[in-house]
């Protein structure tokens, strides 16, 4: 009944916000410097991993949406380029593809550790960090993750993976090479818990019968617009689309298309 009825929201969203979403960033709006170095081949490669609505979901009709592909698509409109998805299993490929130039643009957790690797612009949103149990879990409460036995599935050499690593004494953090694999072994009782942002939580539990958020965050993650070092001075024309895509609604529309929350105020 949860996912039934986060999908008639969703399909709702996706009708309702249509014409704001064609609207918005319709005419190129940057100048020519600005889009030859946010997309220096021409054409604007955006970053994306399937299963979170920050980045890419799929509904069940096979329509696209999250936040990084949509605000990818929103800043090509913006700089008057054409756009290329370019689908990673996880977010930590994602990362290091933009590290690489390999891709121009994300959207993503705006960590200290990935800030060394490449260059954000201030934050677009919050999102709470929490669990996700599996039904049956031995774990009801945020403060009985970090028991001895427990194990806590998190995304490969994702911040969470690093945060959590660091912070657990007793629990095991076991990296899933999908998230897919982690709906999976939540499924099949191999993890007690898994750990990420509310955003992506909230949609595996739609795929796990049972499963459940537990109450409470154990973190923020602070998701900005990301590009490849030595492109820092196209950040100021990425915090001009910023404020375009807020101030016009766009930001809002693709964030309700995407379905996202656990969203926290700053």
């Amino acid at each position: 009944m949860r996912a039934l009825i986060h999908t008639a929201r969703r399909r709702l969203l996706w009708g309702g916000l249509a014409a704001l979403l064609v609207g918005g960033c319709a005419a190129p709006s940057a100048s020519p410097p600005e889009r030859s170095v946010l997309a220096p081949t021409g054409t604007l490669r955006v970053g994306v991993y399937l299963g979170s609505p920050t980045s890419l979901v799929v509904d069940s009709q096979g329509r696209r949406a999250g936040v990084a592909l949509e605000m990818g698509q929103r800043l090509g409109q913006w700089l008057g380029v054409p756009v290329q998805a370019v689908e990673y299993p996880r977010v930590a490929e994602v990362v290091e593809a933009v590290r690489q130039g390999k891709v121009d643009f994300t959207v993503t957790n705006a960590s200290p550790a990935r800030a060394q690797l490449v260059d954000f612009s201030a934050p677009l949103l919050n999102l709470e960090l929490g669990y996700l149990v599996p039904r049956g879990s031995r774990v009801d409460r945020m403060d009985g993750i970090d028991q001895a036995g427990v194990r806590v599935g998190v995304s490969q050499g994702s911040s969470s993976q690093t945060a959590l690593g660091r912070q657990f004494r007793q629990a095991q953090v076991v990296p899933q090479a999908s998230l897919q694999q982690a709906a999976a072994q939540l499924r099949d009782g191999q993890l007690d818990a898994f750990a990420t942002n509310k955003a992506i939580l909230y949609e595996l539990a739609d795929q796990v019968p049972g499963a459940r958020v537990l109450d409470g965050r154990w973190g923020l993650e602070h998701m900005a617009m990301a590009i490849p070092k030595g492109r820092q001075a196209a950040l100021p024309a990425l915090e001009k689309f910023a404020a375009t895509v807020r101030e016009d609604g766009t930001l809002a529309a693709i964030v309700g298309r995407a379905g996202l929350r656990g969203t926290a105020a700053p």
